[in-house]
Parts: C-alpha cells; structure tokens; sequence
C-alpha cells in the first residue's frame, strides 16, 4: 500500500512540474506581401506530438494543420490586402523551439517608387514623392561630396502604397550639389536608391583662417558656415558637425585632414 501512495505521489508531482511549466510564444510583426509562412515543427520534449501548440494571425486562431513536422501559415485566407499589417503568435510547449523559415516575407521591403524628386533652394530642402511603399523603412538622404555619399539624415516612411509625399532640410556647398534618398532591406542589407538630383549653387567658396601655413591653434573660423569632419592621419574621425567655428583644442598636437564645403585640405594644429 504504501508504494502505492509513493507511486501516485510521484505521478502527482511530475503532473504538477509538467502543468507548470509556462509555454512560450514566437511573435511575428509585419506587412502582407501576398506570401505565406512556413514553419518547422520539433517533436515535444515528452516526445508525444509536436511542439507547437497554437497559431493566431492577427488574434485570430489557424486552422492550419500544426500537427507535423512541417506546416504552412495559409495568410491568403484572410483577405488581406497588399501593405496590411499582420502580427502572428506561435505558441509552443517549453523545451522546444519551432523555426519560421521565411519570416523576411512579412518584413518591409524598400519597393518605393519616385514619382518626383528637387531641390527647394528657398527653403533649402529636398523634396520627394513616392508610391508603392509596402511596410515603412526609413529613407536615408545623402548627399555626395568630399568624393563619397555622405548621410544628411533620415525620414520614416508612410509604408502604404499611395501617394506619399516629404521632405528633408539640406546643407548646400558651394558648386554642384547632389542629393539621393535609399531604404534598406532589413533582411538582405541591399539597398534601393532613388535617381540623383542635382543643384548648382552661386554662393562663393568657403575658405578657413587662420591661413598662416595652416598652423591652428585653437579654433578654425570659417568665412560662412558649412558642414565639416576632422580626421587623423589614421583616417579616425575626430570631429564633425555644422556650423562657422570649430573648437580644435583638445585636438592633440599634429597633422589632420578637413572636409569642408566641397573641398579637403589639412592643417597642422600647434
């Protein structure tokens, strides 16, 4: 009898564990671009069944088969439109971890298209306008000078696909101006541009005193103001910014490069 008692008692005890045991959720945010999901299903760690327990699409419960090893999250069935958002849980037993296979398929995608894209030189901005946006990723504007695309800023995207217009303030140097905006892929990493845009500014160049052998020693004055960077001779960025002065004192004692208005030269701080 009393062995009995020990054996029910045990039983007892690991169907408490077991009940215990919290479950655990996979959540899926993002956008539907007329794909669906796929996911690899682990054996339990009982291994009785499977280890996913349910599915919702946006609070609602699948009725895709989860009872295999492999199953598909069937979205068509919701009438969804393109650009719609979807959140999907995964619940499933602890102990065990199913994988979503092709989770980049909700995820926004840089698919903007430019309707049009200028300068404002009134109000020193760069205006775009796009269509077909599906899920919002920033658009990064650049502007190309010291011989490279430089970032100005960022704008978060709308990420219908209607009209959607923005805009961004710029700096302009002296010369040939040129400007873009891009998204980037969250999954790939690859990037998706729109055209250049270009404007010609009349404004005279920016020049940097002292000039005395470009010897500084503690403060760079522009003649107007203009956006800069300072480097080492190692190529480290040591400073950057906007504006007519630049504080260079704590600068150690050396040769540096400048990038200012549309031109590079160095100087020696003292």
């Amino acid at each position: 009898m009393r062995k009995l008692f020990l054996v029910i008692y045990f039983f007892s005890l690991s169907i408490v564990a077991f009940a215990g045991a919290p479950d655990k959720q996979i959540v899926l945010k993002g956008i539907y671009q007329g794909e669906n999901l796929y996911v690899m299903n682990p054996f339990a760690p009982s291994g009785i069944g499977f280890c996913v327990l349910e599915v919702t699409v946006n609070g609602k419960v699948t009725t895709d088969e989860i009872n295999s090893s492999a199953f598909e999250i069937d979205l068509s069935v919701y009438n969804f439109k393109i650009g719609d958002p979807v959140t999907v849980v995964i619940k499933h037993r602890n102990g065990c971890l199913p994988k979503v296979l092709n989770p980049e398929v909700i995820r926004p995608r840089p698919t903007f298209n430019i309707e049009s894209i200028k300068i404002d030189p009134q109000h020193s901005r760069l205006v775009w306008i796009t269509t077909g946006e599906l899920g919002s990723l920033p658009f990064i504007v650049e502007q190309y000078r010291w011989n490279k695309w430089s970032r100005v800023g960022k704008v978060q995207g709308k990420g219908t696909p209607g009209l959607h217009s923005y805009s961004y303030p710029v700096h302009f140097n002296s010369g040939l101006n040129r400007f873009r905006v891009r998204q980037v892929d969250k999954f790939t990493r690859q990037s998706r541009f729109s055209s250049t845009v270009t404007f010609m500014s009349k404004s005279p160049p920016v020049t940097f005193k002292p000039g005395n052998g470009r010897r500084v020693e503690d403060k760079i004055i522009f003649s107007a103001p203009t956006d800069y960077e300072i480097y080492d001779y190692y190529g480290r960025l040591k400073k950057k910014g906007y504006g007519r002065e630049v504080n260079v004192s704590t600068l150690p004692r050396g040769s540096y490069f400048i990038n200012y208005d549309n031109k590079t030269e160095v100087f020696y701080k003292r």
